[in-house]
C-alpha cells in the first residue's frame, strides 16, 4: 500500500462485516489509526485486533451513543479526519408488507444514523489541530438510482443523496474545508453473500448479471473507491455521487 491516509485518524461505522470490514483492512492498510465502530463487539474486536484499529461500541441510531463516541475522541487528542457512515440494514418487505416498526427501525440506523454520524464528524472536524477540515464518506447503493421492492431500505438510500449533498454545500458555505460524498455500491461479493450462494448457487449467476460487466464487484473495489474520497486526492470532490457497480445503473435493459 502507499500510505496515502498516513496519522489520519479515521471512523468506520458497520466495520465488522462486510464492505465494513474491507474499508477498515484498507484504511489500515493506508496508515490510517482507525476506529471500528460497530453494535457487533464480538467480530468487531476480533477485525479490530487483527488490522491494528481500535474497537468502538456504536448504535448509530442514538444520540447518545454518537455522543459518548466523540467524547472519547476529544480525550484522545481530538481529531478525526474521516468518517464513513457505512452501517446499514435491509427489510426485505415491499410496500403492502411494510410495517410502521420495520420502516422506523431501517429509518433510525441507516438515513437518522448518518445525520448524527455528519453532525459528530463536522463539530470535530471544524476544531481539528491545525485547522478545521476532513471527508466524510456516506455509503449508499445503486438502489439510490435504481429501485428494488425494499421500500423502506430503498427510500432510505436515496435519501443519503439529499443528506450527502446538503452536509457538502453547508460545510463548503461555511468555509469548513470538510468534505462530504457518497458511495455507491452494486452486487458486491461480500461474506454473507459468498455464503448465500454456498447455499444457492443459482444465485452467484443471477448477481453477475446485474452488471454489464458480468460479474460482482469486491469488496476491496468499494473500499480502493473510499480511500480516494478519504484521501487527500479529492480535495475538490465534495456533494458527489461515486458509483463502485460495474455499470449497473448505466445500461438500459436489453431487448
Amino acid at each position: 500500500m502507499s500510505d496515502r491516509l498516513q496519522n489520519k485518524v479515521a471512523v468506520i461505522t458497520g466495520g465488522a462485516s462486510g464492505i465494513g470490514e474491507g474499508m477498515v483492512r484498507r484504511f489500515c492498510a493506508e496508515g490510517a489509526k482507525v476506529i471500528l465502530a460497530d453494535v457487533d463487539e464480538a467480530n468487531g474486536s476480533r477485525i479490530a485486533v487483527e488490522c491494528g484499529a481500535d474497537f468502538a461500541l456504536l448504535d448509530v441510531s442514538s444520540a447518545e451513543s454518537w455522543q459518548s463516541l466523540e467524547i472519547t475522541l476529544r480525550d484522545n487528542g481530538g481529531r478525526l479526519d474521516i468518517l464513513v457512515n457505512n452501517a446499514g440494514v435491509v427489510t426485505g418487505l415491499d410496500i403492502t408488507n411494510v410495517t410502521v416498526e420495520a420502516w422506523q427501525k431501517l429509518m433510525s440506523i441507516n438515513l437518522l444514523g448518518m445525520m448524527l454520524g455528519c453532525q459528530m464528524a463536522i463539530s470535530l472536524m471544524r476544531d481539528n489541530p491545525g485547522g478545521s477540515g476532513g471527508s466524510i464518506i456516506n455509503t449508499a447503493s445503486s438502489t439510490s438510482y435504481l429501485a428494488i421492492p425494499d421500500v423502506a431500505y430503498t427510500t432510505s438510500k436515496a435519501g443519503v443523496v439529499g443528506l450527502t449533498k446538503s452536509v457538502a454545500v453547508h460545510c463548503a458555505n461555511e468555509g469548513f474545508n470538510i468534505r462530504c460524498n457518497s458511495i455507491h455500491p452494486g452486487a458486491t461479493l461480500t461474506n454473507i453473500l459468498k455464503t448465500a450462494i454456498e447455499q444457492a448457487p443459482e444465485v452467484e449467476d443471477a448477481c453477475n448479471k446485474m452488471s454489464p460487466l458480468n460479474r460482482m464487484g469486491t469488496v476491496e473495489e468499494v473500499a480502493a473507491m473510499a480511500v480516494f474520497l478519504a484521501s487527500d486526492e479529492a480535495s475538490f470532490c465534495t456533494g458527489g455521487q461515486y458509483a463502485v457497480e460495474g455499470g449497473t445503473v448505466s445500461q438500459h435493459p436489453k431487448m
